[in-house]
């Protein structure tokens, strides 16, 4: 009896993480979950689809030819055209698969990530944008600004759009993590979300971009973009924080801190630690900044004495 209450009496002190480790953890918890589902994308869907388009345009020229043939040419241009559309779509497809399971192999271990950034600088070409956007989201989780050195080699005006996007959307992302409001907002101003097809990949979008507005005096209109996304929706699962986190800031620049602070209640749903990028975050509204200080104390998940060392 003696030695159970000696063993209850004197519980293993925990090791006290530094400043580095906590913000490290924070990233950690807020970035997508790395079991989340892929991305399909139906070839043969669209194959059938462009196709069907290709037969149309085949057969509008066989009756337009009684009286020219420049339809014809006009044809099988069209139809080189997207035969090399085709080529190309399937090597990237291939690549961003590829890629996918590279990076979720790097989330098991430290050793796995240093395994994968090797990779992405071995066995890729250099100035590959794929493999570039692939290293940099790894270096994020420790350096930051390696990452964002990494993203800003990319020449954005050689690229195409979507792909240009991608880019100037995780720059943003960095830049917010920062502090750097307006080098945030500077990209994603360029972000045009009209022409992502991907539902997902435009909410994400809209969210960094919500974020960047929120905190940039353009409040009113980051409100207006994240309303049309629902942070619950189960298609959205692995993406719910950042866009809660959106839109805690941009309810809390519009004066809506009824909305902010259900949104900062939501993130302690997921995990109350979530709210320390509120409470350690550089240019975080000082409304905001209390209300996820409170909630933090209320939640249990760290002393009130520690918060107001750290605060």
């Amino acid at each position: 009896m003696s030695e159970a209450r000696t063993d209850s009496a004197a519980p293993k002190k925990k090791k006290k993480k530094t400043a580095a480790e906590m913000q490290r953890e924070l990233r950690d918890l807020a970035k997508p979950s790395s079991d989340a589902p892929d991305r399909q994308v139906d070839l043969t869907k669209i194959y059938v689809r462009v196709g069907l388009v290709l037969a149309v345009i085949w057969a509008i020229a066989g009756i337009v030819t009684r009286w020219t043939v420049i339809p014809l040419y006009v044809a099988g241009a069209l139809t080189v055209a997207a035969v090399g559309a085709g080529v190309w779509l399937r090597g990237y497809v291939r690549k961003s698969r590829e890629l996918g399971a590279l990076l979720r192999s790097a989330g098991e271990t430290e050793q796995g990530r240093q395994d994968a950034l090797r990779k992405l600088t071995t066995d890729f070409k250099k100035g590959d944008v794929q493999a570039a956007i692939a290293r940099a989201q790894l270096e994020m989780q420790d350096d930051p600004r390696t990452a964002l050195a990494t993203l800003e080699s990319i020449e954005l005006e050689k690229q195409l759009s979507p792909v240009a996007d991608q880019v100037r959307c995780t720059r943003a992302t960095i830049h917010l993590q920062l502090g750097e409001l307006q080098e945030a907002r500077a990209l994603v101003d360029k972000i045009e979300l009209g022409k992502q097809q991907e539902p997902k990949t435009r909410a994400m979008f809209a969210a960094i971009a919500g974020e960047a507005w929120g905190r940039t005096g353009q409040s009113k209109k980051a409100v207006e973009l994240l309303d049309l996304y629902n942070p619950e929706d189960p298609e959205y699962g692995e993406m719910r924080v950042q866009m809660w986190r959106s839109r805690a800031f941009a309810c809390a620049g519009n004066g809506d801190m009824k909305g902010a602070s259900r949104a900062l209640k939501k993130l302690v749903e997921v995990n109350p630690q979530l709210l320390g990028m509120f409470v350690a975050a550089k240019k975080v509204h000082p409304m905001l900044q209390q209300e996820a200080k409170q909630l933090l104390m209320r939640s249990g998940a760290v002393q009130r004495r520690m918060v107001r060392q750290k605060m």
